[in-house]
């Protein structure tokens, strides 16, 4: 299912991305679905929570950094869907950006990953986004490319 995404927002995500370099950014994907298309109508920018996430979630990776790893606190997604139902929005996917490596979504990325959301991944290399894909999560527990469509 493609996912509509304005170039204002596009932008917002982009130097989000860039910004954060050398740390992965993440953040929050507000929109609508309907039976053909997603549409972005809020972006969300997060902080990278890892730090202080990892402690309590994944404390096997717990020496890893922001540098590869990313995670959006509890409180801010609790707050979107709060924020989003008033409003008649949903949370529709998430953003992160790649430092240094590909678009490609890693084995973290599909391990925690929750289905109909839409993933934007984001390849930055030394400071530049160079390439930015899109992937749905299936109920295989399989990512699936996704059309960006900019309007």
């Amino acid at each position: 299912m493609p996912l509509i995404l304005p170039p204002s927002h596009f932008q917002k995500i982009s130097t989000h991305a860039e910004i954060s370099y050398p740390n992965e950014c993440c953040g929050l994907l507000l929109g609508q679905q309907s039976q053909q298309t997603k549409t972005v109508i809020e972006v969300w920018p997060a902080e990278n929570a890892w730090q202080t996430e990892a402690d309590e979630y994944w404390p096997e990776q717990k020496e890893l950094t922001e540098e590869r790893r990313y995670a959006i606190s509890p409180e801010l997604m609790l707050k979107a869907m709060k924020y989003g139902r008033e409003r008649h929005l949903s949370i529709i996917g998430i953003y992160h950006s790649h430092p240094d490596n590909s678009a490609i979504p890693s084995e973290f990325d599909r391990t925690y990953a929750w289905p109909e959301y839409s993933y934007i991944i984001l390849s930055v290399q030394k400071g530049k986004i160079i390439d930015f894909l899109c992937w749905s999560f299936d109920h295989n527990h399989q990512f699936q490319s996704e059309e960006i469509i900019k309007r």
